[in-house]
């Protein structure tokens, strides 16, 4: 009887990690979705193959190299001990949870550089970042033998580990290939609106669903303790990127004088980044609490990025996933139930958690600004101003996603 409880178990755990992991897969939807929405209609098509192939490439490189790069028998703390090809059967589930989250990191670094960039040099950026750049530091937090691991780094579902690093990599690649054209005149920062906000409010929608699976799929079962854990888990989930919402509805309600819809979309998704690392040690009135920080620091982050760096981020991508990666992060060390600062822990729990932050955001500016000088020493990161006026689509793709209507460009 005992074994046959055990064998439904195993089932059950294996069944919710790859629903979880579908979950996530779909993100790519809302990924998709939000980039196109939030620029310009000339580039819809260079958005959405950016996104797809990305999501291929990562489901390559991470089986062929990454994932035993990233899970493997620990060298030194540092790194797995690599293989080709994985085929361990028993595993197949985890190779596919974790592909997809490899994949994300990818995307994140996509909307950044909309627009403007090279969809070849996007290519072999997402090929590099998906098999040595976000195993190695992913090795590092969540093998059990990494060594951020050993010291009591807490990043649950990866707001560092995928958001930051996703963040960080955006970062250099925005600063990198530079503004778009009239984005800044006489230093002033220019609006390029969106062209369509519905699809960036259905992507949205579509990433608070899928970060359901990210998040709850992240407690890898659902029978034992768990089956109370992932309900939780997606509960404070769901708080925080409700009151990341709300906040960025009501703080640019006082400071633009009316809501306004790409911030607070952008309050959503601060709040479900920044409730990532912690959303399974955390109480619900420390995921909302979270969640409204977030809020507040991804409005802000986005208007010292633009107006103070002169860095055009399209759809605040480094805002959102690098600065609310690493915000979320920290307030590990603040809100977890069991040796946060609020409930009697000191701050030892904080210094890991800044120790953590600085050290995976040393590693994925450094590594990226390496790859992504080489490349710009070589192919080039940008399209020509010819190209960029008349629209990546017609250039880099031959195609038109909207052949039956007259564009205004």
């Amino acid at each position: 009887m005992e074994s046959n409880i055990i064998e439904v178990n195993a089932v059950l755990d294996i069944l919710w990690i790859i629903i979880a992991g579908i979950l996530v897969f779909f993100m790519q939807a809302g990924f998709t979705l939000i980039e196109s929405g939030f620029t310009r209609s000339k580039n819809v098509i260079n958005i959405v193959m950016k996104n797809l192939a990305d999501l291929s490439i990562g489901a390559i490189t991470f089986w062929f190299f990454g994932y035993t790069l990233m899970y493997g028998e620990s060298i030194g703390s540092f790194i797995g001990s690599p293989s080709l090809f994985y085929n361990v059967r028993e595993d197949m589930h985890n190779l596919f949870f974790q592909t997809v989250f490899c994949a994300t990191t990818a995307t994140i670094v996509s909307g950044a550089i909309a627009e403007r960039t090279k969809f070849s040099a996007y290519i072999i950026f997402s090929l590099i970042i998906t098999t040595i750049i976000y195993p190695i530091s992913g090795h590092w937090i969540w093998q059990g033998e990494g060594w951020l691991t050993d010291i009591g780094f807490i990043d649950f579902a990866g707001s560092t580990a995928v958001h930051g690093v996703g963040g960080c990599a955006a970062l250099v690649m925005a600063a990198m290939v530079g503004p778009r054209i009239g984005k800044y005149t006489e230093g002033s920062s220019n609006a390029i609106p969106g062209h369509n906000m519905m699809y960036g409010a259905l992507g949205v929608v579509i990433l608070w669903m899928g970060w359901f699976g990210f998040n709850g799929g992240s407690e890898l079962a659902i029978s034992g303790e768990s089956v109370f854990n992932v309900p939780a888990i997606i509960i404070n989930t769901n708080l925080s990127a409700a009151t990341g919402l709300i906040t960025a509805i009501l703080l640019t309600w006082i400071r633009y004088g009316k809501p306004e819809i790409s911030m607070s979309l952008n309050g959503a998704l601060a709040g479900l980044v920044g409730v990532t690392a912690g959303c399974s040690v955390v109480s619900p009135g420390g995921a909302a609490i979270i969640g409204i920080l977030c809020g507040v620091a991804v409005i802000f982050a986005i208007e010292f990025l633009d107006k103070k760096l002169k860095i055009d981020d399209p759809v605040g991508a480094v805002s959102v996933h690098g600065i609310c990666g690493a915000i979320g992060t920290l307030l590990v060390g603040i809100f977890a139930t069991e040796g946060g600062l609020l409930y009697g822990g000191g701050f030892t729990q904080l210094g890991v958690q800044a120790i953590g932050v600085v050290s995976v955001f040393a590693w994925a500016i450094g590594s990226s600004f390496i790859v992504l000088l080489i490349l710009n020493k070589t192919i080039g990161l940008r399209v020509t101003k010819e190209e960029e006026i008349d629209g990546l689509d017609i250039h880099e793709h031959h195609g038109d996603a909207y052949p039956d209507f007259t564009i205004d460009r």
